[in-house]
């Protein structure tokens, strides 16, 4: 039994023969050279490709952020400009729109009191026209009433006329009085 557990012990499945481990070993070494000598060169310069492209690609985007934020906060302000403006404006349209309506209402004013003023010699002077009418009328009922009364004519229109102003004056003076004695009650 001895020589089967030295052999079993021999061959360990654990460890491989040494043959083998010596030819694994020289072409893990040629693999490794070959890698170490072509293919990392290959790969590293890629990598330097990439990193560079997407630090690149960074920059850009980085820039293109800042100018999107330049741009945003030039329409901002240009925003602020424009609702300035039509503040103004409307300000400036409110004080015209005052503006306008003190000048009509002066306007207006200025009229009423043209026509009101228009009005008053209206009526002053049909008055004198109606107290002139009214004078010869009367005048001439009168004179013709004392004619008639009297018996004889009163032809004489100096007369006649000096005679109809008194009588009218003095009438006048009574109705003033009247109105005087009705306004003190």
């Amino acid at each position: 039994m001895n020589a089967l557990t030295l052999a079993e012990e021999v061959e360990n499945p654990l460890l491989p023969p040494i043959p083998e481990l010596v030819i694994g070993l020289i072409a893990f070494a040629i693999v490794f050279i070959f890698l170490a000598k072509k293919l990392l060169p290959i790969i590293n310069k890629t990598l330097d490709e990439r990193r560079a492209a997407i630090e690149g690609g960074m920059e850009k985007a980085e820039a293109a952020q800042a100018e999107a934020q330049q741009v945003l906060e030039d329409y901002r302000a240009q925003l602020a400009d424009a609702r300035h403006e039509a503040a103004r404006m409307r300000q400036e349209a409110q004080e015209q729109g005052v503006a306008v309506i003190a000048e009509m209402r002066s306007e207006g004013q200025r009229q009423r009191e043209e026509i009101i003023a228009a009005g008053h010699a209206q009526i002053e002077a049909d008055r004198k026209a109606a107290s002139a009418s009214l004078r010869q009328d009367v005048g001439k009922l009168a004179t013709d009433l004392a004619g008639r009364i009297v018996g004889e004519s009163l032809v004489d229109h100096a007369r006649q006329s000096r005679t109809i102003d008194r009588f009218l004056d003095d009438l006048e003076v009574k109705a003033g009085d009247v109105t005087k004695v009705e306004a003190t009650r």
